[in-house]
């Protein structure tokens, strides 16, 4: 028997969901801004997944619906930039058991790589969020809507620019 629309959109859903979670942590400071966001894109999947065309990867297509959502839903609520308690948030960063002191100074230049993409105009943090996902720049281009030269161009933009926040930091201690 064939499953049904929504028994195929949950297994789909549920196969992916991490890229959802990611994009709700990058955009979202507090915890109940994460949920209704969360909800909102998989609305927002649903409403669209009648227009998948399965000729293409699904993750393209629900990295592309997700951060749109996320994009309109942070511009909605500014408010969000304006918390500072994000960081704070033991479910965003987690030490490994174990620790040692180069594990305590990577997890402390991680919470400032965060800190820095958090800061970035929406499209940047998009960009960056994919980056770091390893996502090739055709693909980041072919997710967000321009080119795979603007990709590049804004990536070394951006590296430059976080580089310089660590520079201050390291040289001017926090």
């Amino acid at each position: 028997m064939e499953p049904t629309k929504k028994e195929k959109f949950i297994r789909v859903i549920d196969e992916h969901k991490r890229i959802i979670y990611k994009i709700v942590n990058s955009y979202c400071p507090q915890r109940e801004d994460r949920k209704d966001l969360e909800q909102e894109i998989v609305i927002q999947l649903w409403n669209a997944f009648d227009n998948f065309n399965p000729q293409y990867k699904f993750t393209t297509w629900m990295y592309r619906i997700a951060l749109n959502t996320a994009i309109s839903f942070y511009r909605k609520e500014k408010k969000w930039y304006q918390r500072n308690d994000f960081f704070n948030d033991e479910s965003v960063f987690r030490l490994e058991d174990g620790n040692t002191g180069e594990d305590l100074e990577l997890s402390a230049n991680v919470k400032l790589l965060q800190e820095f993409i958090q800061k970035l105009k929406e499209l940047d943090k998009a960009i960056m969020l994919l980056y770091l996902e390893e996502n090739s720049y055709e693909e980041i281009a072919d997710i967000l809507g321009i080119s795979a030269t603007n990709v590049g161009t804004k990536i070394g933009r951006i590296k430059i620019k976080i580089k310089k926040e660590f520079d201050k930091i390291n040289n001017h201690g926090r």
